[in-house]
């Protein structure tokens, strides 16, 4: 009789407990091939960020290997990067708009049968301004393409999640306020922003940038400034952007995209150093 009356309370303490416990809103994966799926799981990963190319630019047949190997994965894959191949021009002379919306068209068919919603938009070889190129020729012509991949990223229920790189490794979009203004002026519910906090810090660009651009934000990378490190190396203080993301509600996913050394023995590390930050920005318990 006592026992089963100290298992009740303790059951009913521990439901209090739980139910006033605040859980972290946000969703911590990595950008890495669905190989380290295991190692992920184990290490308290939510997901995982695949390559768009390596997963989805195929033919049907051989889509079908990789479709049966992700729906193994004790992890999901939830979003894809390195989206568009380094001759695909989105601006320039030598675009050619048929081939884009072909090669979009294939790679989101292919995404939406994995139920992949998310492919972020890098790809700086693709949207290089050339030398001597006329800037706001440019804008126009990406705001342009940008609708027409929107369209094709609606017919798949996919959402384009375009980020801000960095001067080092582009030379048209370098930060999320400009990212924001041509999202803004696609003004299409399936092309909206990746936050990527490691080109944020590179480019020295305020958390104010975040908030500017809430309408717009779906997504967001992460990865220390110097060396673009794993999460901790440095001890990258990244909590104002992750009090950004709070005040703007956001409660999406966070890819670390950094240069791991040593996945296996920095995974745990990182997430749990992310995880003390995201906490004391949301002011949730651990």
């Amino acid at each position: 009789m006592k026992k089963t009356l100290y298992l009740v309370t303790f059951l009913l303490i521990a439901s209090v407990v739980q139910s006033n416990a605040q859980k972290l809103p946000i969703r911590i994966g990595v950008n890495t091939s669905m190989d380290n799926d295991s190692l992920l799981a184990a290490t308290g990963y939510d997901y995982i960020e695949e390559n768009t190319r390596k997963l989805f630019h195929m033919s049907d047949s051989a889509f079908a290997k990789n479709l049966a190997k992700l729906k193994k994965t004790r992890r999901p894959v939830k979003a894809a990067n390195s989206f568009l191949p380094p001759g695909l021009m989105l601006i320039g002379p030598h675009v050619n708009e048929a081939w884009v919306v072909g090669y979009v068209d294939t790679v989101f068919r292919h995404a939406k049968q994995a139920g992949v919603n998310i492919i972020v938009l890098g790809s700086s070889a693709s949207r290089r301004l050339p030398e001597g190129y006329d800037r706001n020729k440019a804008i126009e012509e990406f705001v342009y393409i940008g609708r027409k991949m929107a369209e094709v990223a609606k017919k798949h229920d996919i959402t384009i999640a375009m980020e801000s790189l960095n001067k080092t490794e582009d030379n048209f979009i370098t930060t999320l306020a400009f990212a924001n203004e041509l999202a803004t002026r696609i003004n299409h519910k399936n092309f909206k922003l990746t936050a990527d906090i490691y080109h944020m810090l590179m480019e020295n660009e305020s958390p104010e940038s975040i908030i500017n651009a809430r309408k717009n934000l779906v997504h967001c990378h992460i990865a220390e400034k110097e060396g673009r490190a794993v999460p901790g190396t440095n001890q990258e203080n990244f909590v104002p952007y992750f009090e950004a993301l709070k005040e703007i509600n956001y409660k999406g996913l966070l890819s670390i995209e950094c240069r791991w050394k040593d996945l296996p023995t920095q995974a745990l590390a990182a997430r749990e150093y992310l995880v003390t930050q995201l906490n004391q920005a949301y002011n949730t318990k651990p």
